[in-house]
């Protein structure tokens, strides 16, 4: 048996993902914005590292879910950009939103009614449902301001769509006419598409698109670099004989003389029970199954055919990405990386 004493890696390579920014905006028309979607702490990358660099790569409009997300991005970006709020004009958050000119997207009549008697002269946006009844006016409600808006213009007219990440899906194209429908008698821009809107073809660019995902090395984005990294510490090894088991209910037996190494995380940071018995792990390029169940602090891993143990191990690699890491797991990229914990070291690169 032998122990290490060593840190949790989560390696934010920050130059691929200001490269991934001006890839995103190569790819829509000329006319059309590319803002940067920030909220979850920048996917749980960190919202003030990351949204620093995506306004040194030339973005000036960012997108996040609440005020206290808005508020963070204002202290670290001054008041040179314009900051969005998916939740819009939540109660409560009148002084918050004032304070640091926030731009709440209004979703319904009472957040409407709310901000106009609040923030009279304040800017707003409107978010409308345009079919993933979610968040957003709908089409009856819309209509009842619609004058109101045609008077105090939006500064955007935003939907969702629910599918772009399936190119053939007809809800597509549904929504984009139900959108255009919408928005058609106000003059003000337009949003639609997140990243996989933008690859569903100009017609869904509008005004301004706002990635997410693919920002940070996800699908569908298939040209992005991979941003993210993890590393994670070989704290202890230990011999097996035949027979004997490891993990929480014994899930693991082992068939043959075995060596299992003990790795420094576990559901507790992000690495979902799922991928117990499913997803593996990289030594130096070389796969090893995770052995047993996913502990809340550890996880356990089957090195029997590793000539050498190295300090750490990479879960998160040139081989594996966060989306092929979340197939393991039954999941998706999105919840993979918003669920990588605290207690990971993170360390920025730029070159």
């Amino acid at each position: 048996m032998k122990n290490v004493d060593q840190n949790t890696f989560l390696d934010i390579d920050l130059r691929s993902l200001g490269d991934n920014y001006l890839k995103i905006k190569k790819k829509v028309n000329r006319n059309c914005i590319v803002a940067a979607t920030v909220k979850s702490n920048a996917y749980g990358l960190g919202a003030r590292a990351v949204s620093l660099e995506l306004a040194k790569a030339g973005a000036r409009k960012f997108f996040v879910a609440t005020a206290e997300e808005g508020s963070d991005i204002r202290k670290a970006l001054g008041v040179s950009v314009n900051i969005y709020i998916f939740s819009g004009h939540m109660a409560g958050k009148s002084s918050l939103i004032e304070q640091n000119y926030l731009i709440p997207l209004l979703n319904s009549p009472e957040q409407n009614i709310r901000h106009h008697q609040n923030l009279t002269n304040h800017p707003f946006g409107v978010q409308l449902d345009t079919g993933m009844n979610r968040l957003g006016f709908e089409r009856s409600d819309f209509s009842e301001f619609l004058e109101l808006y045609k008077e105090k213009k939006p500064e955007l007219l935003m939907s969702h769509l629910a599918c772009a990440d399936d190119i053939n899906h007809l809800q597509n194209e549904k929504q984009l006419k139900a959108f255009i429908d919408m928005t058609s008698e106000i003059e003000c821009p337009l949003s639609l598409s997140a990243t996989g809107g933008i690859f569903l073809g100009e017609q869904y660019h509008f005004d301004i698109c706002r990635p997410g995902i693919g920002l940070y090395g996800g699908m569908p984005f298939e040209k992005a670099k991979s941003v993210v990294g993890l590393s994670l510490p070989v704290i202890q090894t230990r011999a097996l004989v035949p027979e004997e088991t490891v993990g929480y209910g014994a899930t693991w037996i082992a068939h043959r003389p075995s060596l299992i190494a003990t790795l420094s995380t576990g559901y507790a940071d992000g690495l979902i029970r799922a991928m117990s018995g499913r997803a593996v792990v990289y030594a130096n390029g070389k796969p090893c199954p995770i052995a047993g169940r996913v502990s809340m602090d550890l996880i356990t891993v089957d090195v029997t055919h590793l000539t050498d143990i190295p300090e750490h191990m990479e879960i998160l690699c040139e081989q594996q990405s966060i989306d092929q890491l979340a197939d393991e797991a039954g999941t998706i990229g999105y919840e993979i990386l918003t669920s990588l914990g605290n207690r990971y070291d993170r360390r920025y690169t730029v070159d």
